[in-house]
């Protein structure tokens, strides 16, 4: 540093600097623009000025164009003499049972709908098969659940093509409808494979007439849609099905560039007990390799391996390739981008940047609430200071303060903690769960969701708000401290929603029931003398069920409650009986006296019972 910088740090005049150098050895240049090059030097002219000195690294010098090139965005187009053809990714749609995974099955010679939980998808799958003339095609099977709507519009994004399967049993069904309307708003051409034509009741003209009728331009009719009639069991017709995509690939002429970074969407993703998060991501330009660090959406990843379907290691991932991703710190996001950057430190700006961002965000939506809230609050008091002050100050003073209630207080509740094995799975019970709408008779409080097994934070939480864990397709720990919390493990959707119908109707309180034993008509009203007094006594005949003593009746008169009590009395000729069969005449006197019975009246003999309710929450499946 120079003379006059020293001056400057000190905070000591000039002079008193030149002055101390001259007792310094080595310091024999005074003059304010010298730069004094030995640390050594500087320490004693400091010292001798009664300082101490501290060695600090230099300053970083903040950039101002950081703050433009905080985020990360795909690249530009690239140049077409960059790029190659890669295979297409066809995802495989219909409604749910129509024989999507038996398809793939077949196409793969692999068997996986045995092996899924009652034979129905819940997850994205992402696999490649090698097609007899050497052609490589990347399928995507997805759940045609009803409960699995956002998954869906995630494959449908994410393809080149889709292969619609409809069973030609039952032709167009719900989510068939919604997946030729997801293919129309994503513009993805559409084959589609009639499934199940082995079947007896199968029915190929009905199948295609609805299918020409939900607006698909079917070929044999002049449109572009192929139609391909097969069987996924038997395996009949699926070389004309692959032979169907690999033409309308050729069509759509699919390139893309594999050099330069990596971008890609992940498809889904889970945390693995023994291997930690993973995610299954397509990549759709640059080659992927082990080291790259990735980013999507607020988490990021230093790739630690890459692995196909099968589970066997890869060395690199060209476009188009399904990869399984290990390395991630935390759980992308299903449907998110995938982008590469240089370096781990350029993540991790971004990351900070993204995070900012998105807290931004929420402070602006909230910030509505807020205001509302504090609108609401103030309008509140204005009224009550409004009544007070006609009440005259000084009356309202006395009195106890009442105790605030929380208008929630002493309703049922059911909490509940979900945890999933992939992110799309939770996310697909929580879009059920949002369908719940009985909250005023029993509220359905979702403490925590995550993925991943059940952890002891799991239980802690469990045993705090007293709720269900319900354990999605997860390992359940066997922990002494899991036997005090109610652990549900489920791996069919419907079945955990069943059960969690059946937990919110056990809260309910049981509701009183009635039920009509009998019924009789009045023919007569007579006047008997009781001691000194006269009472009405109706004279009458059962003319449905019994008439018992000790229940309640009802006296109805033109469909009207004219007595809803006990009797007093049953009399059949003379004698005092307890019940009274069908077409049996009797006389009746009622415990209220002034109750005067006519003729044409009905009498009901009835009994209530408290019996059990049911939610009245349907999910819609």
């Amino acid at each position: 540093m120079t003379v006059a910088q020293l001056a400057k740090e000190l905070e000591r005049p000039l002079d008193d600097v030149q002055e101390a150098m001259l007792y310094v050895k080595g310091a024999d240049n005074i003059e304010p623009a010298f730069k004094l090059a030995d640390l050594k030097i500087i320490q004693e002219i400091a010292k001798k000025l009664g300082a101490k000195t501290r060695v600090v690294a230099t300053p970083e010098e903040s950039n101002t164009d950081e703050q433009k090139e905080r985020d990360v965005a795909p690249r530009p187009p690239a140049a077409p003499e960059l790029l190659q053809p890669r295979p297409p990714v066809v995802t495989v749609m219909g409604h749910v049972d129509h024989g999507k995974t038996t398809l793939l099955d077949s196409l793969r010679g692999a068997d996986v709908a045995a092996g899924e939980a009652g034979g129905i998808t819940q997850h994205i799958g992402a696999f490649t098969v090698t097609l007899e003339n050497g052609e490589r095609v990347t399928f995507l099977d997805t759940p045609g659940h009803a409960a699995f709507s956002a998954m869906r519009a995630r494959g449908a994004v994410a393809t080149d093509i889709i292969v619609l399967v409809v069973a030609a049993e039952d032709g167009v069904m719900a989510q068939t409808r919604e997946v030729i309307q997801l293919a129309k708003e994503a513009q993805v051409p559409i084959i589609v494979a009639l499934n199940k034509i082995d079947k007896p009741e199968a029915n190929i003209e009905k199948s295609k007439r609805e299918l020409a009728q939900m607006g698909l331009a079917l070929e044999e009719r002049g449109g572009d849609v192929q139609v391909i009639p097969i069987s996924a069991l038997k395996g009949t017709n699926l070389q004309l099905l692959a032979e169907a995509v690999s033409t309308q690939a050729t069509l759509m002429g699919l390139k893309a560039d594999p050099t330069g970074l990596v971008e890609g969407i992940v498809v889904e993703s889970k945390t693995d007990p023994r291997r930690g998060k993973l995610s299954t991501a397509i990549v759709s330009r640059g080659t992927l390799r082990k080291g790259s660090v990735l980013l999507s959406g607020l988490a990021h990843a230093k790739v630690r391996g890459l692995f196909d379907h099968n589970g066997q290691p890869l060395s690199e991932a060209p476009p188009g390739t399904p990869v399984e991703i290990l390395g991630w710190r935390e759980l992308p996001l299903a449907g998110d981008l995938i982008l590469e950057v240089e370096t781990e430190k350029k993540a991790h700006a971004v990351l900070k940047y993204r995070e900012h961002e998105s807290q931004q965000e929420k402070i602006e939506s909230s910030s509505d609430e807020i205001r509302k809230k504090d609108e609401e609050h103030q309008a509140k008091y204005r009224a009550e200071r409004e009544a007070r002050r006609l009440a005259g100050r000084f009356r309202v003073r006395g009195g106890q303060r009442v105790k605030q209630v929380d208008e929630n207080e002493g309703k049922p509740r059911v909490s509940v903690i979900i945890k999933g094995d992939v992110h799309g799975s939770v996310e697909a019970i929580l879009d059920v769960l949002e369908t719940y709408n009985s909250n005023e008779s029993c509220r359905l409080d979702i403490v925590h969701y995550g993925v991943g097994n059940v952890t002891e934070g799991d239980l802690e939480l469990a045993k705090a708000f007293d709720a269900i864990i319900y354990a999605f397709a997860v390992e359940t720990p066997q922990l002494k401290a899991a036997k005090e919390v109610n652990i549900r493990s489920y791996n069919i959707i419907y079945r955990l929603i069943d059960d969690l119908k059946e937990q919110l109707s056990s809260k309910l309180p049981p509701v009183e029931i009635e039920e009509v034993l009998g019924e009789a008509n009045v023919l007569q009203n007579f006047l008997i003398n009781e001691g000194r007094k006269e009472v009405p006594v109706a004279g009458c005949r059962c003319t449905k069920g019994v008439l018992k003593k000790a229940q309640k009746f009802r006296l109805l008169r033109d469909g009207e409650v004219v007595y809803d009590g006990p009797l007093d009395s049953m009399r059949h000729l003379k004698n005092e009986v307890d019940t009274i069969k069908k077409d049996v005449e009797c006389g009746l006197r009622f415990r209220d006296t002034k109750v005067l019975p006519q003729a044409g009246d009905i009498l009901q003999c009835y009994t209530t019972k408290m019996e059990a309710q049911q939610t009245d929450w349907d999910p819609g499946f």
